[in-house]
């Protein structure tokens, strides 16, 4: 097969081992090449732009620009992008937000080389590919009940040990309304204190440590 016929992959991962073994497995398939490499999400904007690949391999977390923001500008800008995120995190929202972000598959690390090759060309022909492991923490997701915006600030503050004074000076709120915020939090988490809503919140990739 000549390299214009061959599916075309970026591969962004700020981890150099697991980048260059990605790399040997697509590039031993005789229908695949890739064609550039990325360590984090501004590098990664810059190789798009570059080499226009037909597929993308996104981690999440990398220094500076994490996965999902260099996901909603690769896609803002080239509105054809197939992303496929490939990551270790397999929190119900993590998933959620890569998607959201745009991205058009979701595999974790651990999968085999016959599925990631298998995720990529399924992509590539305009489909979507979300493991089943992953599938079911999505729909987990969508039945979970949601935090807003402000009750993720305060488990987020809750997470960094703060006492709710600390959180209500942080957000410029009264703590009365932190408690009625902490409340929410438990009650959505279904848990009955702040050490297991930390606990559920990383868990469910709502809150990182």
């Amino acid at each position: 097969m000549s390299q214009s016929t061959k599916i075309r992959v970026l591969i962004v991962d700020d981890h150099a081992l697991v980048a260059e073994g990605l790399a040997n497995i697509i590039n031993y398939d005789p229908e695949m090449t890739v064609v550039a490499q990325a360590e984090d999400g501004q590098q990664a904007i810059e190789r798009y732009r570059e080499h226009q690949p037909d597929i993308t391999l996104m981690d999440l977390r990398m220094p500076g620009m994490g996965g999902v923001e260099t996901i909603t500008a690769i896609c803002a800008e080239f509105k054809s992008a197939r992303i496929i995120v490939l990551t270790t995190y397999d929190g119900d929202e993590d998933i959620y937000r890569g998607l959201q972000a745009g991205a058009q598959g979701y595999l974790l690390k651990d999968a085999k080389p016959s599925e990631l090759l298998n995720a990529i060309r399924l992509v590539h022909s305009g489909q979507q590919y979300v493991s089943l492991a992953v599938a079911s923490k999505l729909v987990g997701r969508m039945n979970n009940p949601v935090l807003s915006e402000r009750e993720l600030e305060v488990l987020r503050l809750i997470a960094r040990g703060l006492s709710n004074q600390d959180i209500g000076t942080a957000l410029s709120i009264g703590e009365s309304t932190v408690k009625s915020h902490v409340t929410h939090i438990l009650n959505k988490l279904g848990v009955s204190d702040r050490t297991q809503a930390v606990i559920v919140g990383v868990k469910r990739g709502l809150v990182s440590l």
